[in-house]
């Protein structure tokens, strides 16, 4: 037996050994997506089995009035804090990276093993700090999940222009065709949507007048956004108005579907006291990619997230016109290349992400009869439907901002 697990962890080793020398600069991002899929697959397994297994530590239960739910949020908070301060160091070292020729441009791309190596020691160190220092995390985790909704609005604006723009330069009838089919299409699976959730959210015989409220003030903001979009004094275009349209239908949608499980006006979930394992690992799959692309999204945003020193910044003409070619050979080999993304900021997004999902997996830290829910109490449903306004404000902004400053270039 000792023979066979001594080769199960060479075999063990040498795969991580290989995966790590394996990882190049085109697949750095994917590692630490990676990774981070990693941390949430750790966070929900700890979850589960977090009450028998932290009431053997006495720095941790140090009282026992301490119920399940303490302890599946002590067990997230914990593992959440350790990846923050890890992509919060690495934030902290990438500050400056502005070409490859830096030093740390190697360290944000190699050096695989000694990251996971650091990673899960400060995700065990965790486990050894007193209840004082998470119940403080445990707060400012709820103003870092809030930034990075924030981002992740910023995130999915500038894609939205940035898709826009790219159709409308190409400057053929077919390109237009297409934003308009699109547009429509997104406005009908708007409405169609808000149609249904009034059937989900709304049961007959019940004063359902909250999920009414929020239903009707999502399908206001999309006529409002189409309006606004097609005004002759507004530079604006239908695309992005209607992708934003959706988006708000959708996070109304899970501001909603949040709704505790007792709620009469909880219509789609309210029979249901308990959850399947198929729901949890869709409500799971379906947080991690919504992170993972907002972490990748801002990793390649040409926008607002570019260092100083990317192609973006500055034109490719020469800064002096008499240069030869054979000079500019030499500088060809000697000058460095820009990094195409800001490292610092990677990191960030990833840091922010750990707070989000250590507030979904938690409950926000509220105390909920149904533990075994993800994301699931009136906290984050307000949360949600909070997102869907500053989505519709920041839109309305980047409509109006060149109005009323004419001076200005925005892009």
């Amino acid at each position: 037996m000792s023979c066979l697990a001594s080769c199960c962890a060479t075999a063990t080793c040498g795969l991580c050994t290989s995966i790590a020398s394996g990882i190049s600069k085109k697949s750095a991002r994917i590692a630490y997506c990676g990774l981070f899929g990693v941390s949430l697959i750790v966070s929900w397994i700890l979850r589960e089995v977090a009450a028998p297994l932290l009431e053997k530590f006495p720095w941790i239960n140090t009282s026992n009035t301490h119920s399940k739910e303490w302890f599946q949020q002590q067990a997230v908070l914990r593992v959440s804090l350790g990846n923050f301060l890890f992509f919060g160091l690495f934030a902290l070292i990438m500050i400056g990276v502005k070409d490859q020729n830096d030093r740390r441009d190697s360290w944000h791309h190699g050096g695989w093993i000694f990251k996971m190596i650091i990673w899960v020691l400060l995700v065990v160190l965790m486990f050894f700090l007193p209840n004082e220092v998470i119940s403080v995390y445990g707060i400012m985790s709820k103003f870092g999940a809030g930034l990075f909704l924030l981002v992740q609005v910023i995130i999915l604006l500038d894609f939205t222009h940035t898709w826009n723009d790219a159709w409308v330069e190409r400057d053929e009838q077919k390109w237009y065709i297409a934003l308009l089919i699109v547009s429509v299409a997104c406005y009908l699976a708007t409405f169609t949507f808000s149609g249904i959730l009034f059937i989900w959210f709304n049961p007959s015989g019940h004063d359902c007048g909250l999920n009414i409220f929020f239903i009707v003030t999502t399908m206001i903001l999309a006529f409002i956004f189409g309006i606004v979009a097609l005004h002759p004094a507004v530079n604006g275009s239908l695309l992005p108005a209607s992708v934003i349209s959706v988006y708000c239908a959708y996070v109304c949608y899970t501001g909603l579907s949040s709704e505790p499980r007792d709620y009469v006006c909880n219509g789609l979930h309210n029979k249901s006291k308990a959850v399947s394992t198929s729901t949890l690992i869709l409500g799971m799959l379906t947080t991690v990619l919504s992170v993972l692309y907002s972490a990748v999204r801002a990793g390649s945003s040409t926008t607002f997230l570019s260092p100083p020193s990317s192609p973006k910044s500055g034109g490719s003409k020469p800064l002096l016109e008499g240069e030869d070619v054979e000079g500019n050979e030499k500088k060809k080999g000697t000058e460095a290349r820009p990094v195409s993304y800001s490292y610092s900021f990677f990191h960030v997004i990833f840091a922010l992400a750990s707070m989000y999902s250590a507030m979904l997996l938690s409950g926000w830290t509220n105390s909920s009869k149904n533990s075994d829910l993800i994301d699931v109490g009136w906290t984050s449903v307000w949360v949600r439907i909070g997102t869907e306004w500053v989505t519709a404000g920041l839109y309305m902004w980047t409509l109006v901002v060149p109005l009323l400053f004419p001076d200005r270039e925005f892009f």
